[in-house]
């Protein structure tokens, strides 16, 4: 459904580490910088992109907004969660774990980025 997500933030490298740790977490590469600057990490689900704002306005999160990243199995989303507090993320919502929903269970992992944009890893539960 998604073609790219992109995030501002007011410092790249500390937005970098931050991504390259906790993406590397979940198995993807570390970010490929362009020439403008800006970070992308590539999936074949998509792209995530991280950029300082092109009208050089300061950055902010999206009140009410998350970006969540599809994990296979809640021991990578907690192994995510651990890489972005190490690396200047700092935690929200409630602990990793099981949220049950109207779609079944659901294995959740929040954390805000240096930047403060709320991300979050998912995991499905399968039914049995």
């Amino acid at each position: 459904m998604f073609s790219h997500v992109m995030v501002g933030t007011n410092d790249m490298q500390k937005a970098k580490e931050f991504y390259d740790a906790t993406l590397g977490a979940l198995g993807y590469d570390p970010a490929v910088m362009d020439e403008k600057g800006r970070c992308f990490y590539m999936a074949k689900s998509g792209v995530f992109c991280i950029t300082t704002p092109i009208d050089g306005e300061p950055a902010c999160h999206a009140n009410g907004g998350t970006i969540g990243f599809a994990v296979e199995n809640p021991q990578a989303a907690d192994a995510w969660h651990a890489a972005g507090l190490a690396h200047g993320g700092t935690a929200c919502e409630d602990p990793p774990g099981i949220r049950e929903g109207v779609n079944g269970q659901l294995y959740l992992a929040y954390l805000r980025d240096p930047d403060n944009n709320k991300v979050c890893t998912l995991h499905r539960i399968p039914s049995s």
